[in-house]
């Protein structure tokens, strides 16, 4: 998919924390890769900071974060503060894993987006991103 400014979307996928189980992050980044984006895959073991910063540098469209180790709600929080310190106001947060659903609720509410559990389906993802995209972004 081929934004406003004749570049394709950009999203990075990030693994935070100790969590080291990645296959479903690089499923999901081979997924948006088919589906036209540009995808940068940091790895495991990336800090809230690592990611913002590698956001900023990628000039990324959206962050896509994948977590299963169940520290999703202090991930999350950590990652909308960098994000708000760095003034990343027009980036999707994003992301997928174990959350339960009270949890993806209270995440909302704290400014992330659609959070996604194992299972769906990786063409709603990209779609989903397409669409907060070319919503929100300036271009």
């Amino acid at each position: 998919m081929v934004n406003a400014l004749n570049r394709p979307i950009r999203v990075l996928v990030a693994k935070v924390g100790l969590d080291g189980h990645d296959r479903g992050a690089k499923v999901i980044a081979a997924a948006l890769r088919d589906a036209g984006m540009e995808v940068i895959y940091t790895g495991l073991r990336q800090t809230p900071e690592m990611v913002v910063n590698a956001a900023l540098q990628e000039d990324v469209d959206a962050i896509g974060i994948s977590i299963l180790s169940g520290a999703h709600m202090t991930v999350f929080p950590k990652i909308i503060a960098q994000m708000e310190e760095k003034g990343l106001k027009d980036v999707l947060l994003t992301g997928g894993g174990i959350i339960p659903e009270s949890d993806m609720a209270e995440l909302k509410q704290m400014g992330v987006g659609e959070l996604f559990p194992p299972g769906t389906n990786t063409q709603d993802i990209a779609a989903y991103i397409t669409d907060w995209v070319t919503k929100h972004r300036n271009f």
